[in-house]
């Protein structure tokens, strides 16, 4: 469903499962930041009003999961650790056209964020198959279901604003992008990326 060019080694949850704090904290973040995003494209392209209404829903709906996580952290005992630059999602961001059409930007940051989502989805994945802990795969198969569901939206508001060909090919070139971009990143196992 989600066309991702290379799968994250399974493995990835038997280090993950090492630094659980880290990877509730750094999860904790990306919902932050996700809901930052999605202010500021509401805030940055307020003419495409059926994706501010849309958007709008999303950021409340981040900050939900921003305050779940911090609720799961406290129940386990562990405080929320500082942020970390998200290395992942700022080479991402390096692949967004320069210079051209507002439109074309505005379909980049739709494109950019789907593939955020698209990439925690397969990683809420692993956790919600793999994890050792029974409340942990529970509470991860929550959020991958949620971010399929961003996934999509985001995909589906592109193909609303431009031609779905332009976003069916540009789709395709993130996509190689991003399949290059994490192999050549470093491997961590208290990232959610």
């Amino acid at each position: 469903m989600l066309g991702l060019k290379l799968a994250t080694d399974p493995r990835w949850v038997n280090i993950a499962e090492k630094t659980i704090d880290e990877i509730l904290t750094d999860h904790a973040y990306c919902e932050q930041k996700a809901t930052t995003n999605c202010i500021s494209l509401v805030v940055r392209y307020p003419e495409y009003e059926d994706m501010v209404d849309e958007v709008t829903a999303v950021a409340a709906e981040e900050w939900g999961h921003f305050r779940k996580v911090l609720k799961e952290l406290k129940k386990r005992g562990y405080k929320l650790g500082r942020t970390r630059n998200d290395n992942y999602v700022v080479k991402l961001r390096d692949f967004k056209l320069k210079g051209d059409s507002r439109l074309k930007g505005f379909i980049d940051e739709l494109l950019i964020a789907a593939m955020i989502e698209a990439r925690s989805c397969e990683r809420f994945r692993l956790l919600s198959l793999h994890v050792n802990d029974d409340e942990l795969k529970k509470f991860y198969h929550e959020f991958m279901v949620s971010e399929a569901g961003h996934y999509t939206l985001f995909i589906d508001l592109a193909k609303k604003y431009i031609d779905s060909e332009y976003v069916k090919k540009r789709w395709e070139e993130y996509l190689n992008y991003e399949a290059e971009l994490i192999q050549t990143i470093e491997y961590r196992g208290d990232r959610v990326h």
